[in-house]
């Protein structure tokens, strides 16, 4: 649609200038740091950073409604740099010019309600939002589309050579880090570190397949992600982990989508979301309270996060009801099947300490929440929204399972609508599933499975049957006889009825 199509109060919004002025704030000490260089931890005190837009009540200037309008519109344009998170523009990274953002497709992923038979047997009407439908098949590709188009900018602008950007990864990040550092090539290389064995294949051949350089380290996850914060601390490296605050703003776009798609209206609304490095939810509350104050939406939604019981340290900390008496304990953690959230000491963790206060503050009641679930669960309520029409992963599961956790402890009423994060495609799980169905967890992960879960193929090759195609070519005679006998006991087996 071309800009002269569009209302003449709206036109002169819908391509963003650039603008705002963003600083990296540390979370600790308060001290910032201008946003022109690489920067992950405070020089002054070590802490972490969110990105700080210093001329934020620029945004409050244009009325909520008017932004609605704005983002509505917007979507129509032809223009690739807008069709992805960057929709938001003002509110992801501003300071980007539209030239050099990289869009693959990200974003924008369906809000898919479930059948009448889940919400019978779940208790409530909730729908998953398929992140495994964005490139890299999940919601890394938020941040990553906006951690990249950054350093694509600073490239430019400063005549970078021989990036090198580097991640710790479950599975997920590094799939993502390789796809979208491959768009840069011949400006950047990734690199990226695996805890051995503890990674899906099909996780693995995604960095593999995207010419990164891919490190095997023996260890979990925050074994990988010490050696990288000690890479990114004394070489010259793009960090690209949670821990870079550009991925946590790419991040943000959920929520704002989630808005868009309900029409701004997110009264009696929850969001469901796992917890592993603990960067999405931090993203997720970051994004509605951006909203909130800049009247594009009235209510805050509640929000749950989930942890499985063998990677709990976020849920161990809100367990103690008093503020005041929370000490956070990093945890080793256990065997999980949503091996993405297996994270003992989520970096993010300052982040959601400061967010969840300030969410709860500005909603003038306590709207954040987090829940625990049992491996148990994960798997089996995978494999029930699957056999209902969904794509979910592992971590799906484990939004499905913190949903029905979540109502029976009454943090979710009945009339609430319920969005659940399904973080990644089932196709990158698909081992969890095998092991399922042939019931040979091994005993750590505390799986067994259930007899009416359980689907294997069906050889059929009926004993009155003289030969198979397989054994040597067949008469039409034989073959016809093949055919009718194959239907007969493939029709008994599903006990159909003649016509």
């Amino acid at each position: 649609m071309q800009l002269s199509n569009f209302p003449k109060k709206i036109t002169p919004y819908l391509l963003p200038k650039t603008g705002g002025k963003l600083a990296y704030r540390c979370l600790s000490c308060g001290k910032e740091y201008p946003i022109s260089e690489f920067l992950y931890t405070c020089p002054n005190c070590k802490g972490i950073f969110m990105i700080l837009d210093k001329q934020f009540d620029r945004l409050k200037e244009i009325p909520g409604d008017t932004w609605k309008r704005v983002f509505d519109y917007r979507k129509m344009l032809n223009n690739p740099s807008l069709k992805g998170i960057f929709l938001f523009h003002e509110f992801i990274a501003p300071n980007v010019p539209l030239e050099d953002i990289i869009y693959l497709g990200e974003g924008h992923t369906p809000i898919v309600e479930s059948n009448d038979y889940l919400k019978r047997l779940v208790g409530s009407r909730f729908y998953f939002k398929y992140e495994g439908l964005n490139p890299s098949a999940s919601f890394k590709d938020r941040g990553m589309a906006c951690a990249l188009s950054y350093v694509n900018y600073l490239i430019r602008e400063k005549g970078l050579e021989d990036v090198l950007a580097i991640c710790a990864s479950t599975g997920d990040t590094s799939a993502s880090v390789a796809l979208y550092a491959s768009a840069l090539r011949g400006k950047v290389k990734p690199a990226v570190l695996l805890p051995q064995g503890k990674v899906t294949a099909e996780q693995l051949s995604q960095p593999l397949g995207h010419g990164a350089y891919v490190f095997e380290i023996p260890g979990v996850f925050d074994d990988c992600m010490k050696i990288v914060e000690n890479l990114a601390d004394n070489y010259q490296v793009v960090l690209l982990n949670s821990k870079n605050p550009w991925r946590i703003k790419g991040q943000e776009s959920y929520s704002y989508e989630i808005a868009q798609w309900f029409d701004y209206d997110l009264e009696n609304k929850a969001v469901i979301v796992p917890i592993g490095n603990a960067g999405n939810i931090t993203a997720i509350i970051s994004g509605f309270i951006n909203f909130y104050q800049t009247g594009i939406i009235d209510n805050l939604p509640k929000i749950i996060g989930v942890q499985s019981d063998h990677a709990n340290p976020v849920y161990l900390y809100y367990l103690e009801p008093d503020p005041k008496r929370r000490v956070f304990k990093p945890i080793k953690v256990r065997p999980s099947c949503a091996q993405a959230a297996m994270i003992g000491n989520p970096v993010s963790m300052p982040r959601v300490m400061q967010l969840v206060e300030k969410y709860n503050d500005l909603a003038k009641e306590k709207r954040v929440f987090v829940v625990e679930v049992a491996e148990q669960q994960i798997m089996d309520w995978m494999l029930i929204a699957n056999r209902n029409g969904h794509i979910v992963c592992t971590q799906g599961g484990e939004s499905l399972a913190g949903l029905v956790n979540a109502l029976d402890k009454g943090i979710i009423r009945k009339n609430e609508e319920v969005i659940l994060n399904a973080t990644a495609h089932m196709l990158k799980f698909i081992s969890f599933q095998k092991m399922y169905f042939e019931d040979n967890f091994p005993p750590q992960y505390e799986v067994k499975a259930r007899e009416e879960l359980i689907n294997e193929p069906r050889p059929i090759r009926p004993k009155d049957i003289a030969h198979f195609p397989d054994e040597k070519p067949l008469s039409s005679e034989e073959f016809k006889e093949f055919v009718l006998k194959m239907s007969k006991a493939i029709a008994d087996c599903l006990n159909l009825k003649k016509k």
